[in-house]
């Protein structure tokens, strides 16, 4: 069945404009009925294709009763709904990036992910992400709690039906992130996890020197309605990858980091080998 052309910022639009009608308690042939539209171009909205002025979605948004703030996310939204690729520069609090990302995560049918100096925050245990983010120069004290929250809740992805394949570098597990209890912890969740049939986990390691993926880290999604998308995370930033010269560069990437990496046993026995 051929991928929809559906980009991530459609998407987050289109979700968006579903939640605003949701809330406001009417249901879309209400919402149509009082804008003098087809139900089919509220459903097409709420789908993330568009078909409508800016004047159209200002005139729906009001007759949901969305707040301000809401209503100037969407329409800037709507205003990026058919470029390819989406930068995002996040506000105060969580990162915007990590609310996008866990959105799109859950549309996903396999991830995966390529760590080159943390453990993958699929994977991360509460002191770890605390550890991690006491350190960071983009997060604030008051903010890590709920950070930390969104990052656990954002596990509860980890389960079947969907393929989750990690690439970490070696260093990134020998980083002695919160101290050797906390590493110890979080070793010891990564075997725990690898339990799950669906997930994959590899080590690069140390000892082969330079590799495809020293650039950075991201993470590739891949769905059954959708082209793929790669996601990159900066300093203070986020940015969604879906042209195709880029895809076709990540997934480059991806096949040398597989000839590279250890295998899924060998990289237990190499966790197993960090524990003792």
């Amino acid at each position: 069945m051929p991928k929809r052309n559906s980009s991530v910022v459609g998407r987050e639009f289109g979700n968006g404009v579903r939640n605003a009608i949701e809330q406001s308690g009417l249901t879309q042939r209400a919402l149509a009925e009082l804008l003098d539209w087809q139900e089919a171009k509220v459903s097409d909205l709420v789908q993330g294709k568009g078909g409508v002025t800016e004047l159209d979605l200002v005139r729906l948004l009001s007759y949901c009763r969305t707040p301000a703030a809401e209503v100037e996310r969407l329409v800037a939204l709507f205003r990026e709904s058919r470029e390819k690729g989406w930068l995002l520069f996040p506000e105060d609090g969580v990162p915007d990036q990590v609310h996008s990302l866990i959105s799109q995560e859950r549309l996903a049918s396999k991830i995966t992910v390529w760590s080159m100096n943390l453990v993958p925050g699929h994977l991360q245990i509460a002191g770890y992400i605390r550890a991690a983010s006491e350190k960071s120069a983009k997060i604030k004290p008051a903010d890590i709690d709920a950070l930390i929250r969104t990052k656990l809740d954002r596990q509860s992805i980890l389960a079947p039906g969907r393929e989750f394949v990690f690439f970490v570098h070696e260093q990134a597990l020998r980083l002695p992130v919160g101290g050797p209890d906390v590493m110890r912890s979080q070793l010891n969740h990564i075997q725990l996890m690898l339990m799950r049939r669906y997930i994959t986990f590899r080590i690069v390691p140390i000892a082969i020197g330079a590799h495809a993926g020293m650039s950075g880290s991201f993470t590739q999604l891949s769905y059954e309605k959708y082209e793929p998308v790669v996601f990159i995370e900066s300093q203070n930033s986020g940015l969604f990858l879906e042209d195709k010269g880029s895809l076709a560069s990540y997934a480059e990437v991806l096949k040398s980091l597989d000839r590279d990496a250890l295998d899924a046993e060998e990289s237990r026995r190499l966790i197993t080998t960090m524990l003792a």
